[in-house]
């Protein structure tokens, strides 16, 4: 049997909203599909979000801020797969295209260089060629673009047969 959904309330929708923002970073998105979800009007959810806008418990752009460097340091995700995490959760291109900018050249290499040396080491091929290869492809996988990935196996000095 199905449950039926129960109905909530612009008010049950605002406390449950803003107790969730009190816990953790969570972007405009992400309030809107939950409210979709439980079927709250249109106008209600504008109300809501500018409530929680207002009340400062939700702010894209320190959400953005938050989640790129969480996946970065924790995750270890490359711009590419931050960006799509960031565009899936709804924030504004504007909002995380300045944020994807500001993370440093120097930190991203800092990021990625220890992950490909921790994944060569596991790595089996026929040859230097091809581990190279799956190497390039499990960072691609991870969000890096190719140059960054190429110039940090370079300077690993990884042996490649070309």
């Amino acid at each position: 049997m199905l449950k039926e959904k129960k109905q909530v309330t612009e008010q049950e929708a605002w406390q449950k909203l803003s107790n969730w923002c009190a816990k953790a970073e969570h972007s405009s998105g992400e309030m809107r599909q939950k409210m979709m979800r439980w079927d709250i009007a249109e106008d209600a959810q504008e109300r809501i979000l500018e409530r929680l806008v207002s009340g400062k418990y939700i702010d894209d752009e320190r959400f953005a801020h938050a989640y790129a460097h969480d996946k970065l340091t924790y995750d270890k995700w490359g711009r590419r797969k931050i960006e799509q995490g960031l565009y899936q959760k709804g924030v504004s291109k504007d909002i995380y295209g300045k944020v994807l900018d500001e993370i440093s050249d120097e930190r991203y290499i800092e990021v990625l260089k220890p992950l490909l040396s921790k994944k060569w080491k596991t790595i089996t091929g026929r040859n230097d060629y091809e581990c190279a290869m799956k190497l390039m492809k499990y960072a691609l996988g991870r969000g890096f673009e190719l140059p960054v990935i190429r110039k940090c196996i370079d300077d690993m000095e990884i042996p490649t047969d070309d």
